[in-house]
Protein backbone atom coordinates (compact mmCIF):
# COMPACT_ATOMS: atom_id res chain seq x y z
CA UNK A 1 0.00 0.00 0.00
CA UNK A 2 1.39 3.36 -1.07
CA UNK A 3 1.67 5.96 1.67
CA UNK A 4 1.94 8.94 -0.68
CA UNK A 5 1.27 9.82 -4.31
CA UNK A 6 3.61 12.75 -4.92
CA UNK A 7 7.32 12.83 -4.01
CA UNK A 8 8.94 16.24 -3.56
CA UNK A 9 12.59 17.23 -3.35
CA UNK A 10 13.51 20.68 -2.09
CA UNK A 11 16.80 22.52 -2.56
CA UNK A 12 16.61 24.88 0.42
CA UNK A 13 18.74 28.02 0.61
CA UNK A 14 18.49 31.16 2.72
CA UNK A 15 17.06 33.28 -0.14
CA UNK A 16 15.21 30.75 -2.29
CA UNK A 17 13.87 27.22 -2.46
CA UNK A 18 13.83 25.21 -5.67
CA UNK A 19 11.22 22.46 -5.64
CA UNK A 20 10.64 19.51 -7.92
CA UNK A 21 7.78 17.03 -7.50
CA UNK A 22 6.88 13.78 -9.22
CA UNK A 23 3.32 12.45 -9.35
CA UNK A 24 3.85 8.71 -8.87
CA UNK A 25 0.56 7.84 -10.58
CA UNK A 26 0.83 9.90 -13.77
CA UNK A 27 4.57 10.61 -14.02
CA UNK A 28 3.86 14.35 -14.25
CA UNK A 29 6.69 16.57 -12.99
CA UNK A 30 6.07 19.87 -11.20
CA UNK A 31 8.82 22.47 -10.72
CA UNK A 32 8.73 25.73 -8.83
CA UNK A 33 11.10 28.37 -7.47
CA UNK A 34 9.79 29.55 -4.11
CA UNK A 35 10.71 32.19 -1.57
CA UNK A 36 11.82 30.89 1.84
CA UNK A 37 8.37 31.83 3.24
CA UNK A 38 7.19 28.59 4.86
CA UNK A 39 3.53 29.42 4.17
CA UNK A 40 4.24 29.77 0.44
CA UNK A 41 6.00 26.40 0.41
CA UNK A 42 3.10 24.75 2.26
CA UNK A 43 0.55 26.31 -0.10
CA UNK A 44 2.40 24.93 -3.14
CA UNK A 45 2.76 21.48 -1.54
CA UNK A 46 -0.97 21.39 -0.78
CA UNK A 47 -1.72 22.19 -4.45
CA UNK A 48 -0.01 18.98 -5.56
CA UNK A 49 -2.05 15.82 -6.23
CA UNK A 50 -2.70 13.26 -3.49
CA UNK A 51 -0.68 12.74 -0.34
CA UNK A 52 2.74 14.37 -0.52
CA UNK A 53 6.12 13.25 0.88
CA UNK A 54 8.85 15.90 1.08
CA UNK A 55 12.61 15.62 1.55
CA UNK A 56 15.57 17.95 1.52
CA UNK A 57 19.22 17.93 2.50
CA UNK A 58 20.15 19.24 5.93
CA UNK A 59 22.18 22.41 5.73
CA UNK A 60 22.86 25.78 7.31
CA UNK A 61 19.20 26.82 6.94
CA UNK A 62 18.36 24.42 9.76
CA UNK A 63 15.29 22.32 10.37
CA UNK A 64 12.72 25.10 10.71
CA UNK A 65 11.00 24.24 7.44
CA UNK A 66 10.79 20.55 8.34
CA UNK A 67 9.28 21.35 11.75
CA UNK A 68 6.77 23.70 10.12
CA UNK A 69 5.72 21.15 7.47
CA UNK A 70 5.42 18.31 9.99
CA UNK A 71 3.27 20.50 12.26
CA UNK A 72 1.04 21.16 9.23
CA UNK A 73 0.58 17.41 8.71
CA UNK A 74 3.06 16.88 5.87
CA UNK A 75 5.44 13.92 5.71
CA UNK A 76 8.88 15.55 5.67
CA UNK A 77 12.32 13.96 5.95
CA UNK A 78 15.61 15.81 6.19
CA UNK A 79 18.50 13.81 4.74
CA UNK A 80 21.87 14.02 6.46
CA UNK A 81 24.60 14.92 3.92
CA UNK A 82 26.73 12.07 5.25
CA UNK A 83 23.97 9.61 4.25
CA UNK A 84 23.82 10.79 0.63
CA UNK A 85 25.67 8.43 -1.69
CA UNK A 86 27.39 10.05 -4.66
CA UNK A 87 27.35 7.81 -7.75
CA UNK A 88 28.97 8.24 -11.15
CA UNK A 89 26.62 9.98 -13.55
CA UNK A 90 24.11 10.70 -10.80
CA UNK A 91 24.20 13.80 -8.63
CA UNK A 92 22.88 12.11 -5.45
CA UNK A 93 21.05 8.94 -4.45
CA UNK A 94 19.29 9.22 -1.09
CA UNK A 95 19.80 6.27 1.24
CA UNK A 96 16.94 6.01 3.71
Amino acid sequence: MKRHRTSVGLDVHARSIVACALDGDTGEVFERRLTPDYREVLEWLRSLPGRVAVSYEAGPTGFGLARFLIAAGMMCLVAAPSKLVKSRGVVYDVVV
